[in-house]
């Protein structure tokens, strides 16, 4: 989502406000501004397009300034163009803001009657819009700021910066993620502590309804009631190495490299010779049902590990998507457990739906990517997929990363519920241990692949099929063709085919289905043949069995290692995220930002 930096430094603040928001480019964006106040007076520079955009703009008109704010907005209200973009200044004050406001249209109409008309398409400038008429009233930028955020219905980070006030930016969270940096003499804010980790190691993270007045001298932090309140300084570490692409062209293609290491990592995380090593208080033995929760890639996770959790552990699991459950509102036992997921742990649905489970159920556990993030720390208890930094919009080893710790959650129920004696336990937690190496071998696929998706570029929709869990990875599959590439994908349960899509198969019409040879195979393949009979050209993923059985009736073959049903779904996410990003490689779209993408989703 939309990135937002500010720093009251020693030194002159564009610059860096310029790197910290390269830091943020990942999150994707459409402009990038900044504002900074020197010798008393508020100026900006605002810019369409990529943040080389906003560079080449300070070149012609520098933009001096110790104290300032940046922003990269992703555009929810009104296109993509200077006026709509950030910093929105009205007089003597600027604001950037993630996130959206609600009530914007009838605080529009007040303050158009009160001689403060809108002069942009965005909620924003209504925000700067209520400060400056309270400052025009006589408010002190505090008072204009509190009695803004009063007025303000929705989700929002915002930040303040104030005409004559070189010492001072007002930092407000309600709903969006918000960090505030410490320095020696110097004070950050940032919407992630990516874009502050060159700058600072030490974090205060805002709480929700809270909001900050910053000054050099440190932050004085007031909640939601205006009580001041202390909120914990934490220590970062995130290496600069991490957020770059480390020879590879391009992110993506760097996080798909990753994901032996990162499954590596994780499993000897959670993994203590043969025993399970997750956190205290996962005891699933009492546990009547789970309710797992995600959006997007992270929900495709969730649909995988239904399997696990009902044919593993024998645990009743429904899987809702975030952004419905909430407005659906099902009936839940208080003795059930919730399992939320999300990349960055700041999905604005997931985190919603943790809060509305909160109180409804008996324990919601999240698995996140940032463990500092708002999921992780409103959650019962937080495991960590330890994936690292993951720079491109489109998730690849997030994905597998959620994978790999809902399948150790799955085995863990599976042993609290006496459903899986040692040795099978031991035996699937080999197979876990194996999984770095099988990925290795299915990343050396790559060229293939490649070969593979220059044909693809050239179609305009393409059909992903599966059974069992290879039905989600479908489903994830067409998800990340259609997020890299823009072709139109779709991704359905193999048996469905003769249900509806198969009205949709020709020639032209290239088919990728995904068939290990397990227990469900030569059902897929009799779907397979439905394609083949009706011209559709099949595009095989599977095993050497399955290779043997029916590769002489697809057009193209991907064969990967055997493996373990445990351990099938996380394998076949290699060849399906490959696919796409030669695809769009071959057709030559943003593979790290795809247009209309974001990475960290705070908006509803």
């Amino acid at each position: 989502m939309c990135g937002i930096v500010g720093i009251l430094g020693q030194h002159e603040v564009a610059p860096l406000i310029v790197e910290a928001l390269k830091r943020l480019e990942y999150r994707g964006y459409d402009s990038a501004g900044i504002a900074t106040v020197a010798a008393g007076r508020l100026d900006r520079r605002r810019a369409v397009g990529k943040l080389v955009n906003l560079s080449d703009l300070l070149v012609h008109a520098p933009l001096a300034g110790k104290a300032g704010i940046g922003h990269t907005r992703w555009a929810t209200h009104g296109a993509a163009t200077v006026a709509n973009a950030h910093p929105h200044q009205v007089g003597r004050v600027a604001v950037v803001h993630n996130g959206i406001i609600e009530n914007y249209r009838e605080l529009r109409a007040e303050l158009a009657a009160a001689g403060y008309p809108a002069t942009t398409e965005t909620d924003t400038e209504t925000i700067a819009l209520l400060a400056a008429r309270a400052l025009d009233e006589g408010a002190t930028p505090r008072a204009a700021a509190a009695a803004t955020l009063a007025r303000l219905r929705g989700a929002f980070a915002l930040l303040f910066l104030f005409q004559g006030e070189d010492d001072l930016m007002i930092a407000a969270r309600r709903g969006s993620p918000l960090a505030v940096g410490h320095g020696a003499g110097e004070m950050f804010v940032g919407s992630d502590a990516i874009a502050l980790a060159p700058l600072t190691d030490r974090i205060t993270y805002l709480e929700e309804g809270d909001w900050a007045l910053v000054s050099r001298a440190g932050a004085e932090i007031r909640d939601a009631a205006g009580e001041q309140v202390h909120r914990p300084e934490t220590r970062i570490e995130i290496a600069t190495v991490q957020v770059e692409k480390a020879g590879h062209k391009h992110f993506m293609a760097k996080e798909i490299a990753e994901q032996p290491v990162v499954i590596a990592d994780a499993l000897r995380h959670y993994i203590r010779g043969e025993e399970l090593a997750l956190p205290a208080g996962l005891d699933f033995g009492p546990v009547p049902r789970l309710t797992l929760v995600a959006c997007g890639t992270a929900h495709f996770a969730c649909q995988v590990a239904k399997y696990w959790f009902e044919g593993l552990a024998g645990l009743a699991a429904e899987v809702d998507i975030a952004s419905e459950f909430r407005y659906r509102d099902p009936p839940l036992d208080p003795r059930a457990w919730a399992i939320v997921v999300s990349q960055s742990g700041e999905t604005a649905d997931t985190l919603a739906a943790l809060r509305h489970l909160r109180g409804r159920v008996a324990r919601v556990v999240a698995v996140v990517n940032v463990p500092t993030s708002s999921i992780a720390r409103e959650a019962d208890i937080a495991l960590p997929i330890l994936a690292g930094v993951e720079v491109s919009v489109a998730s690849s080893k997030g994905f597998t990363g959620q994978l790999a710790v809902l399948a150790l959650l799955a085995l863990k129920a599976a042993a609290d519920r006496g459903a899986i004696d040692r040795a099978a336990l031991a035996a699937q937690v080999a197979a876990l241990r194996a999984l770095p190496g099988l990925m290795n071998h299915a990343l050396a696929l790559s060229p293939a692949v490649a070969a593979i998706a220059r044909g693809l570029a050239e179609a305009r929709d393409v059909l992903f099929l599966g059974r069992g869990p290879m039905y989600p990875l479908a489903r994830e599959g067409a998800l990340k063709l259609k997020e890299l590439s823009y072709i139109h994908a779709e991704g359905e349960a193999a048996g469905e085919l003769k249900h509806g899509p198969i009205a949709l198969v020709d020639a032209h019409l290239p088919v990728v289905v995904l068939a290990p040879r397990d227990g469900l195979f030569d059902k897929t393949v009799s779907n397979m043949q439905e394609v083949r009979a009706r011209g559709g050209r099949v595009i095989l993923v599977t095993d050497r069995a399955g290779s043997a059985a029916a590769g002489a009736d697809a057009a193209e073959i991907l064969i990967l290692p055997d493996a373990p049903p445990l351990v099938a779904p996380v394998l076949y996410a290699l060849p399906v995220q490959l696919l796409a990003y030669h695809t769009a490689v071959a057709k030559g779209t943003d593979v790290d930002q795809p247009r209309n993408l974001a990475k960290s989703v705070t908006v509803e």
